[in-house]
């Protein structure tokens, strides 16, 4: 049977990082979801009361340009959208890059022969800041979402922290247990509120 539900991402997020590689390679072996990727700017989450938002000034926030171009590669270029998903993580995660550089970022989509003038018109015109605005301020507004990554099926969501990480070629059995131990956890009992380990064994 399907499991149908949505995943929050930032880029900047190493957590959000984790779970995603975990989505991207379980989906990749043919793992029964239906998954909707929904993004949410944690600069926005993070305004004092009284400061421009995020959607006033994106200038103000390292994450929002990426933000956009995963979910502009994610609508209009669907079949690239997994390794460019995977490309944005890398480059803020394993090689420490800055994700406000347009350059790099036009880099990742020349990657992954994305053209880049049809990705950037839509930014520089604000329909794809308008587009990363409406989908935040929905699952804030009916789910209460906080944080990245937080799992959403129904009217249930949970914000969920994976340890470990799912690179590319990696073994994907370990990703499909995870995800579906997740979702099992937020659909299948509910009455579970908090988990959480008080130390790391690391």
């Amino acid at each position: 049977m399907t499991s149908t539900f949505a995943v929050t991402w930032d880029y900047r997020c190493p957590f959000a990082r984790n779970a995603h590689e975990h989505l991207l390679t379980g989906l990749a072996a043919g793992a029964d979801w239906q998954v909707r990727y929904l993004p949410f700017s944690l600069g926005q989450a993070h305004v004092e009361e009284g400061q421009p938002s995020v959607w006033e000034k994106p200038e103000q926030d390292t994450g929002i340009v990426a933000l956009q171009v995963g979910v502009i590669v994610r609508d209009e270029f669907p079949e690239q959208f997994p390794a460019v998903h995977r490309g944005l993580f890398a480059a803020r995660h394993d090689a420490g890059l800055h994700l406000e550089d347009r350059a790099l970022l036009e880099r990742v989509l020349v990657d992954h022969d994305i053209p880049v003038d049809a990705v950037f018109a839509r930014i520089d015109d604000g329909a794809a800041l308008e587009q990363v605005r409406a989908e935040h301020e929905q699952f804030v507004a009916s789910h209460n979402v906080w944080g990245v990554p937080t799992f959403i099926a129904d009217d249930q969501a949970v914000f969920v922290r994976l340890m470990n990480r799912a690179p590319l070629g990696a073994d994907p059995a370990p990703s499909i247990q995870a995800i579906e131990r997740v979702v099992d956890l937020l659909t299948g009992w509910t009455d579970l509120n908090e988990f959480k380990h008080t130390s790391i064994p690391r």
